[in-house]
C-alpha cells in the first residue's frame, strides 16, 4: 500500500511538471521580434479645443500592433495615448491652455518593440473649461444657490462649490457640479439664510483648473409645502385623465410605478392643463417634477408623455369659468436631456437627472398663491399630453 502511494504521489508531480511546462510555454508571447519596426510619417494635425487631431501614415511591418504618443501636459503630467493599427488617426488631448507642444510618436509591434521616435508639434486652442468659466453666473436662490454656464463642446468638467474650513483652507463640496450637458443649470440647496463666502472653479478631467470665482451668497428661506394639503382643483377647459390614474397620484410617495402617477388622455388635442390647489397660500420657489418613466429598455425618462415644453401659473382666486384671469405665468420651461443623445437612448447621468427629480425654479417676483396650473404644449412624443409620476413644491409659506 505504502508503495502504491508513494508511486501515485510521484505520478501527480510529474503530471504538474508537465502542466507547468505546458503554462510556461503558453504565456510565451506568439511573436518574439525585437527588430523595431518603422517610424511614422508623414503627419499633419488638426488643432481643437484642448487637443489636437493626428493624421499619419503607418510603416509597413506586417506584426504592427499600435502606435504610441507621449507629451507632457501644462500641468507637468506625462500624458500618453494608445491608437491601433487599424486606423491611422489618433486625437491627443487634455491641454488646459493654447501653446506649442511637443509630441512624440512611435510604432510598436506584437512584440512591444519600438520604433524610433517622431517629434512633431501641436498648438492646441483653449481648453472649453476657459468658456465655461467665462460663462459661469452664480447667485443666491431659494434654500441655497443657482449656478449658470454654457459647455458648448459638452466637455466633461467639474464645477467645484468651495467654502474654507476651520484651518482656513478652501474645500470642495462633495455635492460640487459634474455634467457634459451643454446647458448648465445646477443649485445647490439645504443652506441656511445666512451670507458665506463661496469660491468656485472648473476643472476637466486631466485635473486642469481654471481662475477662481469669488461670491458671497445668502440663500433665501424655503421650506417643502406639506402635500398633506394638496387636493386636485379640476377646472373647465383641464383635460381629463387617464381612468386608471387620479390627481392624488401626483403626491403619494410613489414617483414612478404604474397607476400611481396621474397622466392626461392622450386622444385629446391642444394644449393639456390640469389644475392643483396646494392648500394655503405661499410664495412659491420651484416646483421638483418626476417624469414617469416608461417601461421600455428598462425605465425610460425623456419619453412619450414627459413634459417637454410647458409652463407653471399661479393665482389666488382662480376663475370658475376656466379661463386664465387672475393667473400668473410662475415660470416657461423646455426640458433637455443632459447626454444630448436621440429620442428613446438615455445615459447614466440623463437616468439619475429624472429619478432625482427634474426642478424648475419660479419667478422670483411672481405673487403668493394657492393654486397650480401646470400647461403641456409638447411632450417627447410631440403630442401635449403629460404623465407625471410625483410633484413637490416649494416656497416660503409664511
Amino acid at each position: 500500500m505504502k508503495n502504491f502511494l508513494y508511486g501515485l504521489i510521484i505520478l501527480i508531480n510529474i503530471v504538474l511538471l508537465n502542466i507547468s511546462c505546458e503554462e510556461e510555454t503558453m504565456l510565451k508571447p506568439l511573436e518574439s521580434n525585437m527588430t523595431p519596426p518603422g517610424k511614422i510619417s508623414n503627419v499633419s494635425v488638426t488643432n481643437k479645443n484642448g487637443a489636437a487631431v493626428l493624421t499619419y501614415s503607418l510603416p509597413s511591418d506586417d506584426d504592427l500592433s499600435y502606435v504610441k504618443a507621449e507629451y507632457i501636459l501644462p500641468n507637468g503630467t506625462m500624458r500618453t495615448i494608445k491608437a491601433s493599427y487599424y486606423t491611422n488617426q489618433m486625437v491627443v488631448d487634455g491641454f488646459s491652455e493654447p501653446g506649442s507642444f511637443k509630441v512624440k510618436l512611435y510604432a510598436v509591434n506584437r512584440s512591444e518593440a519600438i520604433s524610433e521616435p517622431l517629434e512633431v508639434t501641436v498648438n492646441p486652442e483653449e481648453s472649453p473649461i476657459w468658456d465655461i468659466y467665462r460663462s459661469l453666473e452664480v447667485q443666491p436662490s431659494f434654500g441655497g444657490l443657482q449656478l449658470k454656464a454654457l459647455n458648448i463642446e459638452r466637455a466633461k468638467i467639474a464645477i467645484l462649490i468651495m467654502e474654507k474650513n476651520e484651518y482656513g483652507e478652501w474645500v470642495a463640496d462633495p455635492n460640487s457640479v459634474y455634467t457634459s450637458t451643454d446647458k448648465i443649470h445646477a443649485t445647490m440647496r439645504g443652506m441656511d439664510t445666512i451670507a458665506r463666502d463661496l469660491a468656485f472653479v472648473v476643472r476637466d478631467r486631466w485635473l486642469n483648473n481654471t481662475d477662481t470665482l469669488f461670491a458671497q451668497i445668502k440663500p433665501l428661506y424655503e421650506t417643502a409645502i406639506s402635500k398633506s394639503g394638496y387636493r386636485g382643483f379640476r377646472l373647465p377647459g383641464d383635460a381629463p385623465n387617464h381612468t386608471s390614474t387620479s390627481h392624488t397620484g401626483m403626491w403619494d410617495g410613489d414617483i414612478m410605478n404604474w397607476p400611481r402617477i396621474y397622466m392626461t388622455q392622450a386622444a385629446i388635442s391642444g394644449p393639456h392643463y390640469t389644475t392643483v390647489d396646494i392648500g394655503s397660500m405661499a410664495k412659491l420657489s420651484r416646483i421638483v417634477i418626476w417624469d414617469y418613466p416608461e417601461y421600455y429598455n428598462g425605465r425610460t425618462y425623456y419619453y412619450k408623455g414627459n413634459l417637454k415644453e410647458f409652463e407653471v401659473w399661479g393665482s389666488n382666486n382662480p376663475p370658475a369659468d376656466g379661463s386664465w384671469n387672475n393667473w400668473h405665468l410662475l415660470g416657461s420651461f423646455n426640458a433637455t436631456k443632459p447626454s444630448g443623445l436621440p429620442f428613446g437612448q438615455q445615459s447614466d447621468e440623463d437616468y439619475q437627472t429624472a429619478v432625482n427629480g427634474l426642478n424648475w425654479e419660479f419667478d422670483i417676483n411672481a405673487p403668493k398663491v394657492r393654486y397650480i396650473r401646470i400647461r403641456s404644449t409638447k411632450n417627447w412624443d410631440g403630442s401635449s399630453y403629460m404623465a407625471i409620476g410625483e410633484i413637490q413644491l416649494y416656497g416660503d409659506p409664511r
